[in-house]
């Protein structure tokens, strides 16, 4: 266990609250990544019959594989072993990793204890960042009663009183995006948006650093998304008061229409995004991961003298993602032309991948009638032959891949994790 003496600098030790998905695959990636010395896993109950039903857990994945194949290769072998069956120790890859079994209450969980400085909150239970550390059904803050300097919630925030906004000290950041926001004085809360935000974020950026697309005039998104726990395997009954029906369909047979907050947690992580009129739905598909971003966005065009549309289409919009990708030194946004399936997909690291061969643009125009346009002087409506004004637009279809578990998500989160962690040292 590390603790720290004197004034000897600790060991970097994580602590993860759940076991679920996001929280399991967030510990694969630290034991690959090696930044963490020792990490700290609650789960805050038993699983099956001990320690090696836990190991089990972790090692195994109906999506991924085994942990050590996925992180190392087909040849690789085995690399967990069971060190202590009553103190839930395991070595993991040369990594001490210790499961704790009693707790549920974030506030009760001794992070302090095992020299915990950062913990990624993954039940998907505590979202709220204005709830107090000793409320009784448990609260993100409590992860700092327990000894935690900051908490990273691996979903975005929902705060149920709507007469409260955000807390001063938490915030909303995306690797690659926003992380450089990130005040070690001032943020103990920090969210982690969604994988779809995530995903989206990496997609509007390129556009919005664009001269020539950095005027979108509205925008839409669709994601077709993989399943979640959040659904039922087979038909269920809601519980009392569940206002979406759809997601106690089963998710062997169902296409399941849902919301998302992506558009409102977009304009968060990149604030130039308030002015458009953003709209963002999800579509939810019987597939275990890898999801597909499908945005529209308008852009006002130039035009020349003969008055037809220049500079924005299919090519331009490829070659601008291109780019972005080619000058992205940690590949966070990829750029393809191959004809790809989710399955081909399945674990890469990038926020997204922008699939090139399928995006598509189609110049049109849009007659506005003026007499429509509040506040504009009389003598200017005059100027337009029957009170029409002619626009150049482009419309913009994009479409971005994203590993909303593994390779999209997890690893913008473990990226910010350890951006965090050496920022509060």
């Amino acid at each position: 266990m590390s603790q720290s003496q004197g004034f000897e600098r600790k060991q970097p030790v994580l602590g993860i609250n759940s076991l679920g998905r996001i929280g399991k695959l967030t510990l694969w990636h630290h034991i690959g990544r090696k930044y963490f010395k020792e990490i700290v896993v609650n789960q805050g109950r038993e699983i099956g019959t001990g320690l090696d039903a836990i190991a089990q857990v972790i090692e195994k994945d109906s999506t991924y594989g085994l942990m050590h194949k996925f992180l190392y290769g087909v040849k690789a072998e085995r690399i967990i072993q069971i060190v202590d069956e009553k103190q839930g120790k395991l070595l993991i890859d040369g990594i001490p990793v210790t499961v704790l079994r009693e707790a549920r209450n974030p506030a009760d969980i001794p992070w302090r204890q095992y020299g915990v400085d950062v913990v990624v909150e993954c039940t998907g239970k505590f979202n709220d960042p204005v709830v107090a550390p000793d409320n009784k059904s448990g609260s993100i803050r409590g992860h700092l009663h327990g000894g935690a300097k900051v908490v990273i919630n691996s979903a975005p925030f929902k705060i149920k009183n709507k007469a409260m906004s955000t807390p001063d000290d938490a915030i909303t950041l995306i690797y690659g995006i926003n992380n450089t926001a990130f005040n070690p004085k001032k943020h103990l809360i920090v969210s982690a948006a969604s994988c779809t935000t995530t995903g989206l974020a990496h997609m509007i950026k390129p556009l919005l650093d664009n001269e020539e697309t950095s005027n979108i005039l509205t925008a839409a998104m669709s994601t077709i998304h993989a399943v979640t726990n959040t659904q039922s395997v087979l038909d269920s009954v809601p519980k009392a008061g569940e206002k979406d029906l759809r997601k106690n369909r089963s998710i062997l047979d169902s296409i399941i229409l849902t919301s998302t907050n992506a558009a409102k947690a977009l304009a968060e992580v990149i604030p130039e995004v308030q002015h458009i009129g953003f709209m963002a739905d999800s579509i939810r598909i019987p597939t275990s991961t890898m999801s597909l971003i499908v945005l529209n966005a308008t852009f006002q065009a130039r035009s020349d003298k003969q008055g037809a549309a220049m500079a924005i289409n299919t090519k331009m919009l490829n070659e601008l993602y291109r780019k972005a990708a080619e000058n992205n030194p940690e590949k966070l946004i990829r750029f393809t032309m191959e004809q790809n399936v989710p399955a081909d997909l399945i674990g890469v690291d990038a926020a997204v991948i922008i699939e090139g061969q399928f995006n598509h643009t189609r110049t049109a125009y849009i007659n506005l009638d003026c007499s429509y346009i509040p506040c504009l002087p009389q003598d200017i409506k005059k100027v337009f032959p029957e009170n029409v004004l002619k626009v150049p637009v482009v419309h913009a279809k994009v479409f971005g891949w994203y590993d909303n578990e593994y390779g999209s998500y997890v690893n913008r989160l473990g990226d910010l994790t350890a951006y965090i962690h050496k920022n509060i040292l």
